[in-house]
């Protein structure tokens, strides 16, 4: 049995996200802990959210264990949180950037990484035997409230950061919450950091009704228009768990996720004199070419944070993260975390005396296209397959790390199965944007034929 994807379980509420599920699978829970283990429990702002966590917590407790319940907070929250209260294990409810209608669990291990895929594998083992740790009436455990942590995180980035030369900067900042878990931090934080901040979808609602919770370039319009229309030096968009951090300049443009990260991994890099950058297959080439010139090199992983993060550990690399916006500072902790992407990025904005646009301004461009195609899971593997074989031919290089990518002349084509909804995922780049749009299409036309054919065979 298969539950935990690229982040954790997320299936749809009311479908196979039920109670019983839940219970189950925090019964699953208890069979890798010790008797006297300590937990931590939070979740983010989707509707279903604090019911899961509640059934989460007593399900422990009920197994002996005490349990400390963090209330709404960003995922990184969390796990910044989770070694700094000597938990053995944290568990979120969240699905972060999904669209409202799911939810799932998360777990964390005790140094506030994701819990490694033995320890998902040995929960999955658990949940389809149905087994469970219990105890007498007397060794019953109990679950407590700690209302402090949002406090404790933003503290924590304030002591990461420069903050006195951010706040001689005197940044206008617009701040889409997304009716998320960033509600609760990201406003105090950048006020902490001497902003004048303008909020929009600041009230934490499940049901995202400013946009859906995914801080793409179409979701954050109003950003993208507010942004210019009220002088701000720059916006910021949070994802449904503020594990992400997407940013706007003053005239309104939407950066692209891999001009951050190039933006940000040069500078470690620099600072560092040299070292490893970590990111997934899916990366732009841009990456490479930012670092390479300050002594900078990068190692590929599959697509996922646990799978950049215990690399990013392994090899002690400078920094790290996603082309989604999801960045990784590991002087801070070995987490995607929205809310130290602001301020690692104003901080960088402040030191260098310059705005967000000229500082990209010398960062590699490339054109990356996204798609997306609605696959089932039980085809995935048929599609897979004939697209491996359609992708290879003419290819320079085939890569199947996650996934197949085939490098063509000039550019780049990538597809994978999405790892947290049922989708396959088609990245394609090249530096020339017509050529990136063309190499999607055919990755999107091989899909659809592929489905097509598997539908018929069925």
């Amino acid at each position: 049995m298969r539950l935990f994807g690229t982040n954790g379980i997320r299936e749809v509420v009311g479908d196979k996200l039920t109670a019983p599920f839940v219970a189950r699978v925090a019964a699953g829970i208890t069979t890798v802990l010790h008797p006297s283990d300590s937990l931590v429990v939070g979740w983010d702002a989707r509707t279903s959210s604090p019911e899961i966590a509640h059934i989460v917590s007593s399900t422990l407790a009920l197994a002996g264990h005490s349990v400390a319940e963090l209330g709404v907070l960003p995922t990184p929250a969390v796990q910044y949180l989770v070694p700094r209260l000597k938990a053995q294990l944290g568990v979120i409810a969240t699905a972060s950037h999904n669209p409202r209608e799911f939810n799932g669990l998360k777990c964390i291990a005790a140094d506030g990484l994701e819990v490694p895929r033995s320890v998902e594998s040995a929960i999955e083992e658990a949940v389809e035997a149905h087994r469970v740790r219990t105890v007498g009436y007397d060794a019953v455990g109990s679950v407590y409230p700690v209302t402090d942590g949002a406090d404790r995180y933003v503290d924590g980035i304030v002591h990461q950061v420069d903050s006195a030369r951010i706040r001689r900067r005197n940044f206008t900042v617009v701040l889409d919450c997304g009716n998320g878990a960033s509600v609760v931090s990201s406003p105090m934080l950048l006020r902490k950091l001497g902003c004048r901040v303008i909020t929009l979808n600041g009230n934490p609602d499940g049901t995202f009704p400013g946009h859906l919770s995914e801080p793409t370039e179409a979701n954050i319009q109003d950003l993208i228009r507010t942004v210019p229309a009220v002088g701000a030096d720059l916006g910021i968009a949070h994802d449904g768990d503020a594990d992400r951090a997407v940013f706007v300049d003053a005239s309104g443009r939407f950066v692209p996720g891999e001009e951050t990260l190039a933006l940000l991994a040069r500078d470690a890099v620099e600072r560092a004199g040299g070292g490893i950058v970590v990111s997934p297959v899916s990366a732009s080439l841009s990456l490479e070419d930012a670092v390479r010139p300050f002594g900078g090199s990068v190692i590929y992983t599959r697509v996922g944070s646990p799978a950049v993060t215990h690399e990013m550990q392994a090899q002690k690399a400078v920094f790290g993260g996603e082309e989604n916006g999801g960045l990784i500072f590991p002087k801070f902790q070995y987490a995607r975390d929205g809310g130290m992407s602001a301020a690692g990025l104003l901080d960088l904005l402040a030191r260098l005396d310059q705005t967000l646009t000229e500082a990209l301004s010398t960062v590699p461009r490339y054109a990356l296209v996204r798609e997306k195609v609605a696959c089932p899971v039980d085809a995935r593997g048929r599609v897979m397959e004939s697209v491996e074989a359609a992708f290879s031919r003419g290819a320079d290089r085939v890569v199947t790390l996650d996934g197949v990518k085939a490098f063509r002349d000039g550019g780049w084509i990538l597809l994978r199965p999405s790892g947290t909804e049922p989708l396959l995922r088609i990245f394609a780049e090249s530096k020339d944007p017509a050529q990136a749009r063309a190499l999607a299409d055919e990755g999107v036309a091989a899909v659809k034929r592929a489905l097509a054919e598997s539908a018929s065979a069925r």
